[in-house]
């Protein structure tokens, strides 16, 4: 089978989807009797490019620069017009306004599967311009593709394509992240050496809900919160913890590689995914968390996440922006050993069977292929 892989970026690049389609395009690649490409715009404005990367050829087209979140390339439609040709099937994730305008205009008959990771839910201009394009894809798309039934339930546009939908989660390389090298990176930054270690990773960014989880900690005692992540409320939640001489249970941390941001998940006690809008719709860092058997503090929001980590049963869910009952929740696991041990085993089991990316791929390739 020829499968095009369609994405507004690739790897280098860091992002969720970007890692996801990396992830999807190697492991495709090694199933026999599978070709596989990948078209992304290049990052930034300038020329493309075509390499290998991990055995997968990957061209990148030329771009205009990024708009609204998303590549203006000309050059893209006119490369995906000339690679759909030779596709067996053309996967597209989305949201990608540009990939949906391609396909529309490149007289492509072939199978066509959307990876629908999210509604557009802050852009509501792009959304205006976008909504025909998407609606054209919905409609042309053989399956859809989605992480959980919580993808489909808390959006506003699949749910008349319920019939259409296949729900395969999101994979973790297992063996990657057990066999990957750990330092105590937290517990050598802790203020005071007996502290329950907290652990948030994530852009810095309104849905994440950082701000959440800042008020949230100031009435949790015994245990200090580490922050991985950069992005625009950076300097204001550095301020809020100053104002409120937090300094010594609250640590910024920015950027992480791979090896210091998997030692983080496997040093800390609790993890904490606060988000507070349905743009979160899936948190794959609760995996990584939850594979090294740490519980997990998330939100019930009409999207993914609580399908992700269970409520009672791998850690805590509480209501987004509640501080109070975000609070109480991180204080019930700090002051629980081992309550932290029980959730933080069934995390580990529910990765292992619902979760493992060579599951995953063989499932999405089943569905890709048709067979």
């Amino acid at each position: 089978m020829k499968i095009l892989e369609v994405n507004k970026l690739y790897y280098p690049h860091i992002g969720g989807i970007e890692s996801l389609v990396k992830q999807y395009s190697e492991g495709l690649s090694k199933i026999a009797g599978n070709d596989v490409e990948v078209l992304v715009c290049r990052d930034g404005r300038g020329k493309g490019s075509v390499e290998d990367i991990g055995g997968v050829k990957v061209t990148r087209a030329n771009s205009m620069g990024t708009y609204f979140s998303c590549p203006l390339s000309f050059d893209f439609i006119r490369k995906f017009r000339k690679m759909s040709r030779t596709a067996d099937v053309v996967e597209i994730h989305t949201p990608f306004p540009l990939g949906d305008a391609a396909l529309l205009l490149s007289g492509y008959k072939g199978r066509v599967v959307v990876a629908w990771h999210s509604d557009v839910v802050k852009q509501k201009k792009l959304l205006f311009f976008y909504k025909p394009f998407m609606n054209y894809l919905l409609k042309r798309a053989d399956k859809i593709v989605v992480a959980t039934e919580g993808h489909i339930n808390g959006s506003s546009y699949l749910p008349e394509y319920r019939d259409k939908c296949e729900v395969i989660p999101y994979g973790l390389n297992v063996p990657e992240y057990d066999n990957s090298p750990k330092t105590p990176i937290l517990t050598d930054m802790l203020s005071g050496k007996g502290s329950v270690k907290v652990f948030f990773s994530g852009r810095l960014v309104y849905y994440k809900g950082v701000d959440v989880l800042l008020r949230a900690f100031r009435n949790v005692e015994g245990a200090e919160l580490f922050v991985a992540g950069s992005g625009d409320l950076e300097e204001a939640l550095k301020s809020y913890v100053s104002e409120n001489h937090m300094e010594d249970k609250v640590h910024f941390l920015g950027f992480l590689s791979d090896n210091d941001l998997r030692s983080a998940f496997y040093d800390c006690d609790i993890f904490v995914l606060p988000s507070v809008q349905r743009s979160e719709a899936f948190g794959i860092v609760q995996l990584e968390a939850m594979v090294y058997q740490k519980p997990v503090i998330n939100t019930d929001l009409p999207s993914g996440v609580p399908f992700v980590s269970l409520d009672k049963v791998t850690g805590l869910t509480v209501k987004p922006e509640d501080e109070e009952a975000l609070s109480s929740a991180i204080s019930k696991l700090v002051s629980d050993p081992d309550l932290r041990k029980t959730y933080g085993e069934n995390a580990r089991y529910r990765v292992l069977n619902e979760f493992n990316e060579d599951d995953i791929i063989v499932k999405l390739n089943k569905l890709l292929t048709n067979k």
